[in-house]
Formats: structure tokens, C-alpha cells, sequence
């Protein structure tokens, strides 16, 4: 079975980004490779969990992270189901494998104060690009998109009259989220410096560098790093935090939980209630303040 078929198979049938599928190529490329030099064996169709084992032994030993080393286990394993649905293998190596143990990681968001402070008080200059830096902190804030998703957006995706940001998510699974009337200010002040450009390589696209060209996820993930170090001492500061932010401050705020799954674009619910470890706390506070019981 052909590389190709299973590629075919990610995109059209699991709905998986190019960028994904990628991905689960470069692993697969890896572990052939290892097969080749360590056993003298081409075909990964062929080979069994102690060979499998050992390259996973072999990724530890490089000192790859368990989560990595996951990763790169589950796109061999989604290779394998797929062998066993088209029916060229009988039986899943990989069917009695348990995941390395992984340590949960607290993510931190950023506070409401933070928010405040880099959206209310600092001057983003008038130009183009901070114009631009501008939207895309309101845009993360406001609507908990994630960054590729930020990155592909097309001008066509804002729809001004409804109030609405289309958004193209995993699996390219389509959502719409509100936006809000100072998003929408900023949108039109930013599209207004985005037409005096004096080129635009990428005419659909909706964030572009100073020189018309498609932003992407570095410079992105620079703009937002730059700016709350200004004002957040926290180790991290990112795009995936400010998307925690936005998640974790609508779940202090009451919001229902099933309602910020839509809004995430998550698929289950699962992947939504790590950001509730916050709002918990944020409840904890609100308890021990009010109880008639706690005094």
C-alpha cells in the first residue's frame, strides 16, 4: 500500500490539513528509516512491536519529550488502522501499545488586568502594522481562534453586515463566531491601511506583512509575545494563551461550557474542560468569599 493512499486518506476521508498530514509523513519517514538502518527491513507494513518498540526506546534515548515521542507513535498507529481497513495487514502492531505517561501542563493565562493593560493602554501606532497587531490580539481575545486558523483567514471570511468571522478550523471543519462592535472598528480601520499598500502579493488574504505578502505563524507568534511582555511577567506568552484566556475569562464569567466547546472549535468536550482548572479556582474564591458558613 502506497504512501500516497494513506495521504488521500487523511485528507479527503479524516478531513486532516495539509500541514497534519505532513506531519504524519515526516514520522513515518522516520520510523522507515530506522527500520532500514537498524533491521534491514524496507517495508514498515511488515514490522512488528519489538521493532517499533526499539525505535520508540531509540526516540527517548534522543532525549524527545514523551509527549513528542506519542505523537510520533499515534501517526505509525493511524497508519496501521488504516492497513487494517484497506485490508493489506491482519493484525495492528501497535493494537496492545500503551502511551509513555505525560506530565499535564498548566497553562497560565493571561488575567483580565493584562488584557486590559495591552489593549486599552498601550498606543498602537497608526500605521499598517499597528493596525494590524492590534486586530489580531482583539481577534484572539475575542473569538479563541487559534493561530493557523488566524493565518489563513481570507477577507471574504468577514461578514460585516452579521457580525460574523468564518472560520476554517481542523479537519476543515467550518465555524462562525461573533464579533465584537470594537473588533468590527478596528477591522475597518485596518482594512483601510491594508488597501494603501503599495503591493499585495496575496490579494485574498486577510493579515499580511508590511509587504503584502501572507502572514505567517512566526511573526504572529513575535506580535503577541512582544507586546504582553510588556505587560504580563508570565514565563509564556503566546497565541494559544491568549486563546486560554479568552476560554478560561468566559468560563469565570458563567459562560456555559458546551457553548465555549463551539466557539473553540473543539470536537468534544474533553479537549474544552482543561480550561476550566481556572474557572474552578475563580469559583473556589467567589465560594469562600460568600459563604454565610465560611466566616
Amino acid at each position: 500500500m502506497s504512501l500516497s493512499s494513506f495521504n488521500d486518506y487523511l485528507l479527503l476521508e479524516k478531513k486532516y490539513s495539509k500541514h497534519t498530514v505532513n506531519a504524519y509523513g515526516k514520522d513515518l519517514e522516520d520510523f522507515t528509516k530506522f527500520n532500514k538502518e537498524t533491521f534491514n527491513q524496507n517495508k514498515i507494513d511488515e514490522a512488528n512491536y519489538s521493532q517499533i518498540r526499539s525505535w520508540i526506546i531509540s526516540l527517548v534515548d534522543s532525549g524527545l519529550q514523551n509527549r513528542t515521542v506519542n505523537r510520533k507513535v499515534s501517526s505509525l498507529n493511524t497508519y496501521y488502522k488504516f492497513l487494517l481497513k484497506t485490508e493489506t495487514i491482519k493484525i495492528n502492531p501497535l493494537s496492545k501499545h500503551r502511551a509513555l505517561k505525560v506530565s499535564k501542563k498548566v497553562q497560565i493565562p493571561f488575567s483580565q488586568e493584562e488584557v486590559a493593560i495591552v489593549l486599552d493602554e498601550f498606543n498602537f501606532d497608526n500605521t499598517f502594522e499597528g493596525v494590524r497587531d492590534k486586530l489580531i490580539i482583539e481577534l484572539f481575545y475575542s473569538t479563541g481562534i487559534r493561530r493557523i486558523e488566524l493565518v489563513q483567514l481570507q477577507l471574504k471570511d468577514i461578514d460585516e453586515a452579521n457580525k460574523t468571522l468564518k472560520v476554517l478550523g481542523k479537519r476543515n471543519k467550518e465555524r462562525y463566531l461573533p464579533l465584537l462592535r470594537p473588533v468590527l472598528k478596528t477591522t475597518k480601520t485596518y482594512l483601510n491601511r491594508r488597501n494603501q499598500l503599495e503591493a499585495i502579493a496575496d490579494k485574498e488574504t486577510l493579515f499580511l506583512t508590511k509587504k503584502g505578502h501572507k502572514i505567517y505563524e512566526t511573526l504572529v507568534y513575535r506580535i503577541i509575545n512582544n507586546y504582553f511582555s510588556k505587560a504580563s511577567t508570565k514565563v509564556k506568552k503566546s497565541p494559544h494563551i491568549l486563546r486560554h484566556s479568552f476560554a478560561t475569562h468566559l468560563l469565570n464569567q458563567g459562560a456555559d461550557l458546551n457553548a465555549v466547546k463551539e466557539l473553540l472549535g473543539h470536537s468534544s468536550l474533553a479537549a474544552t474542560q482543561v480550561y476550566t482548572h481556572n474557572s474552578i479556582a475563580e469559583l473556589k474564591k467567589v465560594y469562600a468569599k460568600s459563604h454565610p458558613r465560611n466566616k
